[in-house]
């Protein structure tokens, strides 16, 4: 079924009949995985040493430390990028704890995915992962300066101590100094914020949600830091810098998960992966954040768990109402059954504080792969990762989704260090967007201002 786009009243209400009437009986067996690109999970770029403070019981072809680089891995958020064939793509802290990341950097990197697809008589695409530059989207031979923007804050505007204002690396226990660069510049680390979401305004400014805090982080498009981090009120977790002897009412990497920002661009919509303490067991708080008030708002509700459920892996909005959240559970392909979908949450007709309404959209464990893209052998495709983290609505029938490999680590398709894919999923039931400008138009906005300083 196809829905086309209407200007008028009558078009939208229209366009939410014919979708509550395609998802009245659920075909999310029949969504057909139409594009695959792999990024291997040794990609790096320029940078200091980083990790110095991890191990990892999975075998990686590069060992650690990683001298002189970062690594190019842990996908945590995507946005559109500068190109309609590139992507911005946001790591999250690093390593995977506050204690072994402090010299992991907080970047955003530019990608174009080159995916393979079947084009009506043959599998075209090679399937792998370009870096491009980040302001203008040109391919580049691999990933350099021009492929990634740097979270700093020189002007100091943060209210605590950062990695890069201590001498020595916190937790190491071993006295290696701070690299340079990262105090010149006071440049943010894994070990400073756990950036799991970021998004775009109608200005181009972009928001950091993190887990440590949880805090939302505002800076420029090019990823310097405006403003003091944001607490959510009320809601801490064990590693709030501000804490103290205070108890904490969030579990530890329970934070920011998903965030959503309207088409407008003007409120964003935290998502908390953990339960608060007093809550309903498996409910998630969603809040709404004025971004020119930069405060909350009175608006908020709950997202629940499916009872296969344990966490969420990302959300991105549809429109005011509505939201594709990724759901999941911690099985992979080798331990335990895997539970990994896409929910369609609506918040239409609920009351302040109410329970969103949640129709399943895709089973990423079950996609139809009649071409077999991946090239392992089955025309079923299956998403078996244990942490899912990307999100974008392309447009009102296809899907851009990645995994975070959480590299070194691993485990997800078996006991090595997974790679990163990137899956274009098109859906057996459209969902009807607003408009395709309304998609792009923050992206498009950040580009020119990213433009603008790189020439200033």
């Amino acid at each position: 079924m196809k829905i086309t786009k209407r200007t008028t009243a009558g078009g939208s209400l229209i366009g939410v009949f014919a979708l509550s009437v395609a998802l009245a009986t659920p075909a999310y067996a029949a969504n057909e995985l139409t594009g695959w690109a792999l990024m291997p999970a040794n990609t790096f770029a320029p940078g200091p040493s980083s990790g110095q403070f991890t191990s990892t019981a999975f075998p990686v072809a590069n060992p650690l430390p990683l001298i002189n680089k970062q690594p190019v891995q842990g996908l945590s958020a995507v946005l559109r990028g500068p190109t309609a064939d590139s992507y911005r793509v946001m790591p999250d802290n690093g390593f995977g704890a506050i204690t072994n990341s402090a010299d992991a950097l907080l970047r955003m990197y530019a990608v174009a995915p080159r995916f393979k697809s079947f084009d009506g008589s043959a599998v075209i695409g090679s399937g792998t992962v370009d870096a491009v530059n980040f302001a203008s989207g040109a391919t580049l031979a691999s990933f350099d300066s021009s492929s990634f923007i740097n979270l700093r804050d020189p002007d100091h505007k943060l209210g605590f101590s950062l990695v890069a204002d201590k001498a020595n690396y916190p937790n190491g226990g071993n006295n290696i100094p701070v690299d340079s660069s990262i105090k010149s510049e006071r440049l943010l680390t894994g070990s400073d914020f756990d950036i799991e979401a970021v998004r775009q305004d109608k200005h181009g400014n972009l928001w950091f949600g993190d887990e440590f805090g949880p805090f939302l982080v505002k800076t420029d498009a090019s990823g310097k830091v405006l403003r003091q981090e944001i607490a959510m009120p009320g809601v801490q977790s064990p590693q709030n810098p501000f804490l103290g002897g205070g108890t904490p009412t969030l579990g530890r990497s329970s934070g920011f998960e998903g965030m959503a920002i309207n088409p407008a661009g003007d409120k964003l919509y935290t998502l908390l992966e953990g339960t608060v303490a007093g809550d309903a067991p498996k409910s998630l708080r969603i809040n709404e954040f004025d971004v020119e008030a930069e405060t909350y708002t009175s608006v908020n509700f709950l997202y629940q768990l499916d009872a296969k459920g344990t966490n969420i892996g990302d959300m991105t909005a549809v429109d005011d109402h509505r939201f594709l959240v990724i759901e999941r559970n911690n099985d992979t392909a080798t331990i335990g059954t895997p539970f990994k979908k896409i929910f369609l949450a609506d918040t239409t007709g609920v009351a302040n504080g109410g329970v969103v309404k949640k129709t399943e959209l895709v089973d990423l464990m079950n996609i139809a792969d009649p071409h077999d893209l991946n090239g392992d052998g089955a025309t079923t495709f299956t998403f078996p990762f244990v942490t899912i983290e990307d999100v974008l609505l392309l447009d009102a029938s296809t899907l851009l989704v990645i995994n975070d490999n959480n590299y070194p680590g691993g485990g997800g398709r078996g006991a090595f260090a997974d790679n990163t894919e990137f899956l274009r999923i098109g859906l057996a039931q459209p969902v009807p967007v607003p408009g395709g400008a309304a998609l792009l138009a923050p992206a498009m906005l950040a580009l020119v201002r990213v433009t603008r300083r790189s020439r200033g």
